[in-house]
């Protein structure tokens, strides 16, 4: 029996269901992750029950190398590159709108470095309106040097409204996602929630059952989940920067740019340097993984999102070093623009998986209080 690559749809959701039996009767991978308890809690499968599951699988890739039925075998079984198509798609449904979604689907990385360039063209364009002179002018942090080439109620405009805007498109996204499920309890129910809170945040099934993800080979090693907790926490210290910054400014009267040493540009910096080397890391494995646990299709959008993090970091590094220089100006508008472009994305690029996957651990807390639909109750 041949099986063909999956090309639409109703393919994918048939090679899905045609899959997932045959590793319900197999359960040889049970102890690898969350996926397969959860798969073996059903006799058949939704929509709703694959796109669950595919966002529930890590990609570790240990399933592939152990799998009896993994090519040559004429079943072709290839678990991690179909649940990874399979999210793929999923992103790309809930998506709102629609649209945004599509450019991103086969072009993310010209379309994250697109939207990049045009957001700081339009920010460049706006500080020459305002004034070249300060735009190309040295400024000392006492004369509060980013306020003198932006002011800091158009950063407040510009940015609130993206981030409005980006919260709606993941509040739309999670509850379509948690509908389709078909999940009667709530994705907030505190046990389950703050489980997979904590699950995501210590990476745990991203180990291959225990000795790691089988990256960039069939060989075990926690490469991958080490770059992930580096641009995990470094994006984490970054936000927690800022939400510092928010506080200085508005609670404390204390306006940026901040000393050295305090708080938000410390925080900034370590989460900085993670952000550094935790994208970089995780391009290089992505370079050397094996072609067989990926889905090709998603390569644009995985380079984009991290090409994007890795230059909201540089940039905003190169701006706390050089921000009472006359390159000051260009820098902060290099920085502004990449973070907005970040931020603009991610509700269509590859930061939503970590919105799906929390959805999907809570839900996997959620079902494991009840028997599974196969068995009576007691």
């Amino acid at each position: 029996m041949s099986v063909a690559e999956p090309r639409t749809l109703p393919q994918l959701i048939d090679e899905a269901q045609r899959v997932l039996a045959i590793c319900n009767a197999c359960c040889y991978c049970e102890g690898y992750c969350a996926t397969f308890p959860a798969l073996q809690r059903r006799l058949s499968f939704t929509e709703g029950d694959i796109r669950y599951l595919g966002n529930l699988c890590h990609n570790c890739g240990a399933c592939l190398y152990a799998c009896q039925y993994a090519p040559p075998h004429e079943f072709a079984l290839n678990f991690p590159r179909l649940m990874a198509q399979v999210r793929a798609q999923s992103w790309q449904r809930y998506a709102w709108p629609g649209f945004l979604a599509r450019a991103f689907e086969s072009n993310g990385l010209y379309a994250s470095l697109a939207t990049a360039a045009g957001l700081v063209f339009f920010l460049l364009f706006a500080a020459w309106l305002a004034g070249p002179e300060r735009l190309f002018a040295a400024h000392s942090d006492a004369q509060g040097s980013f306020y003198a080439v932006i002011p800091h109620g158009a950063m407040v405009a510009v940015f609130g409204a993206v981030s409005l805007f980006v919260l709606a498109a993941f509040a739309v996204g999670f509850a379509r996602f948690w509908r389709d499920t078909g999940e009667r309890e709530s994705a907030f129910t505190p046990g389950p929630a703050l489980g997979a809170v904590h699950d995501a945040a210590v990476l745990r099934y991203l180990d291959g059952g225990g000795d790691g993800c089988t990256w960039p080979d069939e060989k075990p090693s926690f490469a991958r989940r080490t770059f992930h907790h580096l641009t995990f926490y470094g994006f984490l210290l970054c936000f927690a920067a800022t939400s510092t910054a928010t506080i200085y400014h508005y609670v404390l009267d204390w306006k940026a740019p901040y000393p050295f040493w305090s708080l938000p540009v410390l925080l900034g910096t370590v989460g900085g340097v993670g952000l550094l080397v935790g994208p970089a890391g995780l391009a290089w494995l992505k370079r050397r993984r094996d072609p067989d646990l990926a889905d090709p299709s998603q390569r644009g959008m995985e380079a984009g999102f991290l090409a994007l993090l890795f230059l909201t970091s540089l940039t905003g590094l190169a701006l706390l070093a050089f921000r009472e220089t006359a390159a000051m100006g260009m820098l902060l508008v290099a920085h502004l623009g990449v973070v907005l472009a970040l931020f603009a994305t991610m509700p269509y690029g590859k930061f939503v998986h970590a919105l799906y996957r929390l959805a999907a651990l809570a839900r996997f807390r959620l079902e494991r209080r009840r028997p599974p639909e196969h068995t009576a109750p007691e």
